[in-house]
């Protein structure tokens, strides 16, 4: 589904003095910080680097080119989530990195000659640059290497904590939602991608909708459990199954889905592949069978006025999460 739909999806885990090396990306994404603490090195086409201190809840967007580094200093493991387009990707559905040190870094791959001649460098400092590049993707900083501190001023439009964000729909009992746009974190628009942090309460029940603009939705469980249902053509339950914190599902285009959380609440980080996604939900104060005409709905149904009368007048107050009955 990941190659059909031409989405990548990955995770980095550091321990303490782990440095992921720089590199860049044939994909544009959206990182989430799903734990830790810790340093990032961005670096935009012919921009400063930016250094920020991220933690868990963070946000950031990585517009195709960008070049990054990531660095965790604290005890507690550092773990970011990757999700993104790979329409400009060398494998559908696959993220490919390329790094610019370490042993399978750009240096290993050109002569001596070009090395000394690009970097205006002599024979012996080319031969130790290439040579000493042992680690592969990631390394262990020594003690002794003095790591960049983070600019406060450098996350500004840059990064964005879900957590802190003022909410875009808050329902007593229901849930939570603060979606990515280009108001709140501008590099969005560069990446091509909607993204929303969504936070079910417990045994709460999350509307069922569907994306109107043939945009694919990613989702992964930060933490929490529930079940999910998605239902597709001829209104065959495609998916029916329990998710749990580190699952990964996909939503086909169209497709309708819904989940109800368990005891704990459930929370989950999503990629819709458009910068504005436009959703319509099925059940709610704004849900499409409320516009549709009463006789309508009641010959579809073949069902008595009073029947339809009572299906369109529940849920008159509710939006698109519902509280579990009292």
């Amino acid at each position: 589904m990941l190659r059909q739909g031409n989405i990548g999806a990955g995770k980095l885990a550091l321990e303490k003095g782990g440095l992921a090396l720089p590199r860049y990306s044939d994909s544009a994404k959206v990182a989430y910080v799903l734990q830790g603490n810790g340093v990032a090195g961005i670096v935009l086409p012919e921009k400063e680097e930016k250094v920020l201190s991220i933690k868990t809840g963070d946000a950031i967007a990585l517009p195709f080119g960008v070049i990054t580094w990531w660095y965790n200093k604290e005890d507690t493991e550092l773990i970011v989530l990757f999700l993104g387009d790979t329409k400009t990707a060398h494998k559908p559905g696959s993220f490919t990195d390329f790094f610019l040190t370490g042993s399978n870094g750009i240096f290993t791959g050109f002569s001596t000659e070009f090395v000394c001649r690009a970097w205006d460098i002599d024979e012996a400092t080319a031969k130790q640059l290439v040579g000493s590049q042992t680690g592969n993707g990631i390394i262990k900083v020594d003690g002794g290497v003095k790591m960049p501190e983070p600019n406060k001023d450098h996350r500004n439009g840059m990064a964005l904590n879900c957590l802190d964000a003022p909410l875009d729909v808050d329902i007593k009992g229901g849930g939570r939602v603060v979606v990515l746009n280009t108001k709140n974190l501008p590099l969005v628009g560069e990446v091509g991608l909607g993204a929303d942090l969504v936070r079910l309460d417990g045994n709460a029940m999350c509307s069922p909708g569907f994306s109107c603009d043939s945009a694919l939705q990613v989702t992964y469980i930060v933490r929490g459990s529930g079940r999910a249902q998605i239902v597709g053509v001829d209104g065959k339950r495609v998916l029916e199954t329990t998710v749990k914190a580190g699952n990964l599902f996909i939503v086909p285009r169209f497709f309708v889905v819904s989940k109800i959380s368990d005891n704990d609440g459930l929370e989950w980080f999503s990629i819709i592949s458009t910068p504005n996604p436009i959703f319509t939900h099925m059940a709610g104060r704004t849900s499409a069978w409320k516009a549709l005409s009463a006789g309508v709905l009641q010959a579809s149904f073949n069902v008595t006025p009073e029947i339809e009368k009572t299906f369109r007048s529940k849920r008159m107050n509710s939006e698109i999460f519902f509280a579990p009955s009292k």
